[in-house]
């Protein structure tokens, strides 16, 4: 009887095995169905490995499947990867080789790009961006080191050529403040003092006529003013009474033009018979006393003998 219940226990314990087996595998297959594979390039892969953690704008989103070089083109790492469903990965985004501190192992991480910009769909490739590597900023920072070195050679052979012009220029400024030309710059001033004297002498007579002249210029204009303010508005008004006449004359033209053409007509054909009856005159002069115009002569004949 007891072995009876052993081997019922022990098939029991087997089915439950089995089904948590069972509903491991499922549940595990169903999650890994649920992934979105995309794909990534970069010249520097720094340690990724399937297994590295996908940030998506700092969030853990998924993995990396697979690292390899590219088939196609062996410069440049191809990196395989997977995020959940509902990753908002767009045009925008950019994927590039990250970390979350200073000490822990790299991811990679995507930015969250743009909202514009439109959804990337599952196996798309998603935009890089390189980083510089450890190596490279080595690089970069003994280039620095060499450049900062000649620059400092080169400022410390300009410092020494501008601290003999300055020592040079030191010497000419104690030169010229010695007490030779000290004497030599006062005589200078005392020599302006007298001749400014001089001149302030001359100039006060000078000033007061300028002075006189303009006063007496400004007296004219006052004088000329209202006489000449009083002819430009008489020229104002003429104006005006000539703009209102020219006015009139072309209304006048406008309302008696018909009258005007039909007048021109009449002495155009007045001419006309004029100039006719003049012709007629210097052709026929006889007319003028004359109804009839009188009989040709006749040619005489000789006689015949």
């Amino acid at each position: 009887m007891k072995s009876i219940e052993v081997k019922v226990g022990a098939l029991v314990v087997v089915c439950a095995l089995v089904l948590a087996a069972t509903v491991y595998y499922v549940s595990g297959s169903q999650l890994r169905g649920q992934q979105v594979p995309y794909r990534t390039y970069l010249r520097y892969a720094g340690g990724l490995e399937p297994g590295t953690e996908v940030l998506f704008g700092g969030i853990s989103v998924g993995k990396v499947t697979a690292v390899r070089p590219d088939p196609v083109d062996p410069t440049r790492i191809e990196i395989s990867l997977t995020v959940k469903p509902g990753t908002p990965l767009n045009a925008r985004s950019m994927a590039k080789l990250g970390s979350i501190s200073l000490m822990s192992s790299p991811v990679v991480s995507i930015t969250t790009g743009s909202n514009d910009a439109g959804r990337l769909a599952p196996g798309a490739v998603i935009p890089s961006l390189e980083t510089v590597s450890l190596d490279e900023m080595q690089r970069k920072i003994v280039a620095l080191a060499d450049s900062a070195q000649n620059t400092l050679a080169s400022l410390k052979i300009d410092l020494s050529n501008v601290t003999g012009d300055a020592r040079h220029v030191l010497a000419n400024l104690n030169h010229a403040t010695g007490r030779a030309n000290q004497k030599h710059v006062a005589a200078i001033l005392s020599n302006a003092d007298m001749v400014t004297a001089q001149l302030s002498s001359k100039i006060g007579p000078t000033v007061d006529n300028v002075n006189t002249t303009v006063s007496n210029a400004n007296a004219t204009i006052t004088g000329l003013r209202d006489p000449i303010q009083a002819d430009l508005a008489e020229l104002r008004r003429t104006l005006d009474a000539t703009h209102g006449l020219v006015g009139n004359i072309q209304s006048l033209l406008a309302a008696n033009g018909q009258d005007i053409t039909y007048s021109l007509e009449n002495i155009r054909m007045t001419t006309d018979n004029l100039n006719d009856l003049t012709e007629s005159v210097k052709e026929r002069p006889w007319s003028l006393i004359r109804i009839k115009q009188p009989e040709d002569r006749k040619v005489p004949q000789e006689e015949r003998k």
